[in-house]
């Protein structure tokens, strides 16, 4: 009866080990025969791994996390060689499907999970426009330099500083249009944080309640606090 007893309890305890995560990521990578993954996050600015396998043949594998809301993650794939690769997505409670090649690990992943993966790609497919724009500029200036030229240089310089404010525009009009989103604390505290402090202003004051209670709703008004403290 006591072996029984001991039987179940170590079933029990092999069962609460088991259990999922708030956050299963389920993946794969088409041509991966060995190499390790990590599944890592921020945390109090530390880069920390929650996660991590090791592959030896399959292709396809899973893994989990906590998650107590809606945030950024990191798909890091080690090749066993000093190339380092990594997927970033917004994740949220529940499945996140990757699938993505080994060739270009980055490039042709496709994510499906949460509603803020959606809205951060939306967000990403226009701006990732503006930073070509950006590469040809930078070309654009190396040539003139080359030649002397004076003129081209300033015509350059202008339109690089206009593509900014747009860059900078275009993202407080997205956050503010997506103030239901954790997607707008996010890029205000990643993509603008060193733009007019009345521009943040306005996105933390536009963000639902919900937001404001997010990982990032709350981080967004502790950073702004902290400008305004130094600006006195």
């Amino acid at each position: 009866m006591k072996k029984l007893s001991l039987l179940v309890l170590t079933i029990l305890i092999i069962a609460c080990g088991s259990k999922e995560k708030d956050l299963v990521v389920k993946t794969t990578i088409k041509g991966l025969k060995k190499g390790t993954v990590y599944l890592k996050k921020i945390q109090d600015t530390t880069l920390i791994t929650v996660d991590s396998l090791v592959i030896n043949g399959n292709s396809s594998f899973d893994l989990q996390s906590d998650i107590d809301s809606p945030e950024i993650f990191f798909l890091y794939l080690d090749k066993n060689s000093a190339e380092k690769d990594r997927i970033t997505f917004f994740a949220d409670k529940g499945v996140t499907e990757i699938n993505t090649t080994l060739k270009n690990f980055v490039f042709d992943a496709k994510i499906k999970g949460s509603e803020q993966q959606k809205t951060l790609e939306e967000y990403q497919s226009m701006i990732s426009k503006m930073n070509f724009r950006n590469l040809d500029l930078i070309k654009e200036q190396f040539e003139a330099q080359q030649k002397a030229d004076t003129a081209k240089l300033n015509t350059i310089k202008k339109e690089s500083d206009n593509l900014l404010k747009r860059k900078y525009l275009y993202t407080v009009n997205f956050a503010l249009n997506n103030k239901d989103s954790e997607v707008a604390p996010y890029l205000a505290l990643s993509e603008i944080y060193n733009a007019n402090v009345k521009y943040l202003d306005t996105i933390n004051n536009s963000l639902t309640p919900k937001v404001k209670e997010s990982k990032y709703g709350k981080e967004l008004e502790s950073f702004i606090e902290s400008i305004k403290e130094n600006e006195k």
